[in-house]
């Protein structure tokens, strides 16, 4: 059985983390990317065992380390397949001040958008010589609908999504698939942060009565990853529990 790469970023915590382990157990060697979280990425690794394949750190939020860091992750080896997990959300009014709605934009789109698309170009630059290759690209519901305070979030979103429907399209002759998934709440320590009063009112605008794991989202990353999946190339799946539709 040839030996099946991926690089998987923002791993070291929450989903990132459970799409590495569940990637592991699928036969990939993973990739582990992380900016500030060292102590986690090392005891990920650890918990991969023979799985993992090397620990990478950069900062997302300036994209030419997201160049460099594929230049690094290729330097030990062949990658087929490109998991963009690491995502920011900042709360910021619209109608916040100039210095504060500023700073929150560019890092959000640099962290959501901008930095996956650099390592998008680069791994599509390799995809083409090996002929194949895979890449999930990890949105938000938030893309698909408004939500108060989050409108940069959400623009960043909507461009990771309608970036991967487009080179779904544009890429699919030189054999490269691209697919994405949409969470919703996800019961993560970042989206837990300062919302335990409002979690039975989350609660109620789910359906299936509790928020998405972040094992749920790992499982459908690593179908898409599968060849059984290829044919799905350009979708953007929901996660949210029957919560939102479009």
């Amino acid at each position: 059985m040839a030996i099946k790469r991926v690089l998987v970023t923002g791993a070291s915590r929450g989903i990132g983390r459970a799409i590495a382990l569940k990637l592991a157990a699928d036969g990939w060697q993973v990739a582990v990317h992380f900016n500030s979280a060292k102590a986690e990425a090392e005891s990920l690794a650890v918990e991969l065992g023979d799985q993992a394949s090397g620990i990478y750190s950069a900062n997302l939020a300036d994209p030419a380390q997201a160049t460099q860091l594929w230049k690094t992750v290729t330097q030990d080896g062949e990658v087929h397949a490109l998991v963009n997990n690491a995502g920011i959300y900042i709360p910021v009014a619209f109608t916040a001040a100039e210095q504060e709605f500023e700073s929150a934009r560019k890092a959000m789109f640099a962290v959501n958008f901008e930095s996956p698309l650099a390592l998008i170009r680069a791994a599509v630059a390799d995809f083409q010589h090996l002929g194949a290759g895979n890449i999930v690209n990890v949105a938000s519901r938030v893309g698909f609908r408004g939500e108060a305070n989050a409108s940069m979030y959400a623009a960043s979103k909507a461009a990771l999504i309608n970036l991967t429907r487009s080179l779904a399209v544009e890429l699919a002759s030189k054999g490269i698939t691209i697919s994405g998934i949409a969470p919703g709440w996800v019961a993560t320590s970042m989206a837990r942060d300062g919302m335990q009063d409002r979690l039975p009112s989350i609660l109620e605008t789910i359906p299936l009565g509790r928020m998405a794991s972040p094992e749920d989202c790992a499982e459908v990353t690593a179908f898409l990853l599968k060849p059984e999946a290829k044919y799905l190339s350009g979708v953007v799946v929901d996660i949210n529990g029957a919560s939102y539709f479009h």
